[in-house]
């Protein structure tokens, strides 16, 4: 397998974890990006495999998939073992729609807020999904019961989030306690960590919680 990714690329990274977490081996390739023109001029191969010109692109032979959520499903159903998707339908329903409100619900607020810090409405949204996923966690350990996609999804987009300036309130201690987990997984660690690494690099800071991966 091949994934072509991006060094400051949400989507991308939630794809490079689900790899890892999965145990497979894999070339990864960061296409070339640049805080001025950002990943301008598009990589040929990526323009090539995804009509969006984005990344993440995964090639399995003569299999050439984009989109994160769709290299999740193929990746489920090559490898069961770990499984991050449970198995009982109804909670398996319940961990998908976390994952597309991760990716389709809240992180369009937060690519808002890229644009304009002070993009009316985008805290106060961002807001109000923090107190849904503080209910959703309760007092479980993961956010679907098992750790899933779910978890990958909603923590790559709260990093971006968190830089972005719509942290978590201390007072959500389920989700606080929740992210700390998270950053202490391996796969995500070694990804989320060289992401940190990008950006210390290019002079721009992190949130707080990024010490836990080891920066």
């Amino acid at each position: 397998m091949k994934l072509y990714s991006g060094p400051l690329s949400m989507f991308g990274a939630k794809a490079e974890i689900a790899l890892r977490e999965k145990g497979f081996p894999f070339e990864l390739e960061m296409v070339p990006f640049e805080m001025k023109t950002l990943y301008e001029p598009k990589h040929a191969e990526v323009v090539r495999i995804n009509p969006k010109r984005q990344v993440p692109v995964l090639i399995d032979g003569d299999l050439e998939l984009f989109d994160s959520t769709q290299i999740f499903e193929y990746l489920e159903s090559l490898k069961r073992d770990p499984a991050l998707w449970p198995s009982e339908p109804k909670a398996r329903a319940r961990a998908r729609l976390l994952e597309h409100k991760s990716d389709e619900v809240y992180f369009p607020h937060i690519v808002r807020l890229m644009s304009d810090p002070r993009a009316p409405g985008a805290h106060d949204a961002a807001s109000r999904f923090y107190a849904e996923m503080e209910r959703a966690i309760g007092g479980q350990e993961w956010l679907a019961g098992a750790y899933s996609y779910a978890d990958i999804a909603f923590y790559m987009a709260q990093l971006f989030g968190e830089r972005m300036g719509a942290p978590l309130a201390t007072e959500l201690t389920h989700l606080n306690a929740w992210r700390d987990r998270m950053s202490a997984r391996p796969a995500v660690k070694q990804v989320a960590g060289a992401m940190g690494r990008y950006l210390l690099s290019i002079g721009r800071s992190l949130p707080p919680f990024m010490t836990r991966l080891g920066l």
